[in-house]
């Protein structure tokens, strides 16, 4: 591994004592893992290590504090119910500028630093995405110097372990070590006592103002954990706090005498189930209402850790939104609305009008999603049942707000009905994406199409009645993560040709442009990229036993496995062309491995019969001598960010292939054209301001735009036959699903693919876009027969992905929403 020597030097006397830093590594393992050097395992000298560099973030953790009291900042907090943090201890190391110097000092001691790495597990605190987006934005932050805080869960079990067993996605837990957690530093003494269930009785308090009693209540403990997040440099490192659950309730010692142990826990499990992992939301009603509970859970226990600060501080109460940001990440966290609401009204007596001003000026939303069944809603009856006092609240906020449209909107009679809190049709369900705009000042999409397509097509009532809520923050990702760390040798040569300032001003990447149609600098990109995809093929073969070959155009597409991400179109483009290598005899113009990755959720039986067939693909083209090195499919199973640090350097092209007007933004896109793929992609999410950047000769664009799709819908004129009809090469890939090509060991295993496209109207258009694509798979297979133009459009791709950094999403958010400012 290539190590960056050029990153600004941290001031710290183990970073210039590589002896200070091996002393404090025995002493942890003597004291803390109860070990030697001699006898310690690989296991017990990892954590050794981690607790000696979280003693330096520890001590700046606290440092950061202080600075932030001494100027009295006002601090954001930003709510996700997952994070997806990947291992720690890489990232910090590059961080801190302290790679170089415990590498040596593992060496000293005998051990590799890789191995060390390699013991930790992926700290995947939710299914992805937005949990990923997530860490990247805590990152930023402590980077900027801002005072922004995560708040999450400490779930046992994060993200399920994927095994492919005979080509089957087969779940297993993750468990992320949460109780041992070398990061985590707990705080028993913190405790906050959640109530849950009960009932509300009315009565009257102070000048007879209402004053219900929410009685009878059932307890959960939540205890926070926080792990330090250090920015670049390691000046500031701010905090994610995650909380674990508890029982409130002793142990029942009577009733174990009495002969009856599993009675004398029940309450204690039901209680800490609360944070063993993240529920399903959909699956069945006890899961359900876990999922409610896990929700409020994290709200509550957030809302009054941080009036507890608030307070601690000698603030107003009046004051707290003037000092306070909360950013809530999707509708999971909306509940904080309510619980904020409840909190100034029923604890600190404040009338509901202040109560309502505060709480709408505290908070802002952030939406990641355009498919309606993703924005989450409640059974006004499960509601009621777990937080009675909440629907009261939430009731009276519907009450008052459709007064107001019926005021704005006389005419429109059913603007109450559309625009309400409570949906009446189809059960009674409150609709939490109806809540969080209105309870929050800001309301964003995560790029420019989503955005729009949330005022005009999701929440047009409530865009016209709130234009000046709605914006687009386009996301972005962390280079420190995912170039720096992820791809050493391709950082060397940045900063061999730019220097490092782009490590943290991304946008100085750009400096890069100059250096694209240089041959010795194309030279030596060649040279990293070869160096990374060598080493990803030998991963290939340690875990899946294929051989592949380097110097074939990798291929990639990882990502969750959905319909609407639309594996099945690159399926088909795989099919087309194996048929054309072995019943026309058109060798490929250029060698291609395609390489995916990705997991169906557990309950997506349509994306887990993709993954079967994507390994079942694979399985009889890679075994077909007739395709030779010129065809290969592989399937990696379990992704996760590690995972993606392998692939991502070594990838040539990049899979963003989603149905127009279908991704909300992606991220995985960013990744890829900041390490230098070129990304094939259809006009959908942040594809079309990557495609803006980079310059549309630079990227392969293909497929119906979102309006098209759109008009196509509202007509009911698409008809996949058509295609089907009209292009026999359309047809001869799509007759493969109807056939037993893929599948002789389990005949017709397939047929239900071949149904959803041509009898169930192929929902997300794949044989619309299918002959475009195969085109522009052409002019990518023409562009990279011409190695020096490839590469000068991959160089472009890195030198003008500055603008999707999360620095630069971050720094947008604290100007525009939270009137966040760095301190310093």
């Amino acid at each position: 591994m290539t190590h960056i020597s050029h990153y600004p030097p941290v001031c710290n006397a183990l970073e210039a004592d590589n002896g200070a830093l091996r002393d404090a590594i025995l002493y942890h393992l003597q004291y803390s893992c109860g070990s030697t050097k001699k006898e310690a395992t690989q296991g017990e000298l990892a954590r050794a290590v981690m607790l000696a560099v979280r003693d330096l973030l520890t001590e700046r953790m606290l440092a950061t504090e202080k600075r932030y009291q001494q100027h009295n900042a006002k601090r954001l907090y930003y709510l996700s119910m997952e994070f997806h943090l990947g291992r720690t201890l890489g990232n910090v190391l590059a961080n801190l500028g302290l790679t170089t110097l415990l590498a040596r000092t593992m060496e000293e001691l005998g051990v590799d630093l890789e191995e060390i790495r390699e013991q930790e597990s992926d700290g995947a605190l939710g299914t992805g995405g937005l949990a990923r987006l997530a860490a990247c934005f805590l990152d930023s932050l402590a980077t900027l110097d801002m005072p922004g805080f995560g708040y999450g869960l400490k779930y046992q079990f994060g993200l399920f372990r994927q095994e492919l067993v005979q080509g089957y996605q087969k779940e297993l837990p993750g468990r992320w070590d949460t109780e041992h957690n070398p990061w985590l530093i707990s705080r028993p003494d913190e405790v906050f006592a959640i109530p849950m269930y009960g009932r509300v009785e009315p009565s009257r308090g102070r000048n007879n103002r209402y004053a219900p009693v929410w009685q009878d209540q059932k307890f959960v403990l939540g205890i926070p954990h926080d792990m330090p997040i250090a920015g670049a440099g390691g000046k500031t490192v701010n905090t994610l706090r995650l909380f674990s659950a508890r029982s409130a309730d002793a142990f029942d010692i009577q009733i174990f005498t009495a002969n009856d142990y599993f009675q004398a826990i029940r309450h204690q499990l039901f209680s800490e189930s609360v944070s063993k992992m993240l529920y399903p939301s959909d699956v069945d009603d006890q899961s359900l209402e876990m999922r409610l509970k896990q929700e409020y859970f994290l709200v509550a226990c957030t809302i009054q850790d941080i009036m507890k600060k608030y307070l601690k501080t000698g603030g107003e109460i009046s004051n707290f939104a003037q000092n306070t940001a909360i950013q809530l990440n999707d509708t999971n966290p909306a509940l904080a609305i309510a619980e904020l609401m409840r909190c100034l009204v029923d604890e600190h007596q404040l009338d509901w009008d202040n109560s309502w001003d505060i709480t709408r000026a505290t908070c802002a939303y952030t939406s990641h999603t355009l498919v309606p069944e993703a924005y989450e809603k409640w059974p006004v009856q499960l509601f009621e049942k777990v937080l009675p006092r909440h629907l009261q609240i939430i009731y009276e906020i519907n009450h008052r707000f459709l007064h107001e449209v019926r005021l704005r909107y006389p005419d429109d009679e059913n603007a109450p009905t559309r625009m309400s809190l409570i949906e009446e049709t189809g059960g009674r369900q409150l609709n939490m994406a109806h809540l969080a705009i209105i309870g929050s000042h800001s309301v964003n999409g995560v790029a420019g199409l989503h955005s729009q397509l949330l005022r005009d097509n999701v929440f047009p009532d409530f865009a016209d009645m709130f234009p000046e809520r709605f914006s687009n923050k386009t996301n972005g990702v962390t280079q420190r993560r995912w170039l720096y760390k992820a791809n050493p040798p391709l950082a060397n040569l940045i900063t061999s040709a730019i220097g490092n300032e782009w490590i943290i001003r991304a946008e100085t990447l750009s400096r890069l442009d100059e250096f694209a149609a240089d041959s010795q600098f194309q030279k030596q990109f060649a040279e990293t990229r070869n160096h990374n995809k060598r080493s990803l093929a030998d991963h290939i073969m340690r875990v899946t036993g294929l051989v592949i070959n380097p110097d074939s155009l990798f291929d990639v597409q990882i990502k969750r496995v959905h319909e609407y991400k639309r594996q099945l179109l690159h399926l088909l483009y795989i099919i087309h062309c194996y048929r054309a290598i072995i019943e026309d005899g058109e060798p490929p113009q250029v060698p291609r491995t395609h390489i995916f990755a990705g997991k169906a959720a557990p309950g997506d039986p349509a994306a887990k019969l993709i993954i079967k067939l994507i390994n079942n693909i694979g399985q009889v083209i890679n075994r077909d001598t007739r395709t030779r090195d010129m065809l290969k499919v592989v399937m990696l199973p379990d992704f996760g960010v590690s995972l993606a640090e392998k692939i991502i350097p070594a990838a040539d092209l990049s899979e963003q292939i989603s149905m127009a007007g279908t991704e909300a933004s992606g991220t995985g896109n960013m990744k890829l054209a900041m390490n230098g793929a070129l990304t094939i992609g259809t006009r959908d999410g942040s594809n079309i301001e990557i495609m803006e950047e980079v310059g549309a000769d630079n990227f392969f664009t293909f497929g119906l735009d979102a309006d098209t799709i759109e008009e196509l819908r509202t007509e009911n004129s698409y008809n996949a036959w058509d295609y089907y009809a009209d292009n026999p090469l359309i047809r001869r890939a799509v007759d493969c699903l109807d056939s037993d090509m893929f599948c002789q060991e389990e005949p017709g295993l397939f047929r239900d693919i071949f149904a959803s496209l041509m009898y169930e109207g192929d929902y997300f258009f794949h044989l619309a876009d299918l002959e475009s694509y195969i085109d522009t798979q052409q002019q990518v297979n023409e562009l990279y027969t011409h190695p020096a133009s490839w590469r000068k459009k991959a160089i472009l791709n890195i030198a003008r992905s500055g603008k999707f950094s999360s620095d630069r999403t971050v720094m947008e958010y604290a100007e525009t929403i939270w009137q966040l400012k760095p301190v310093v």
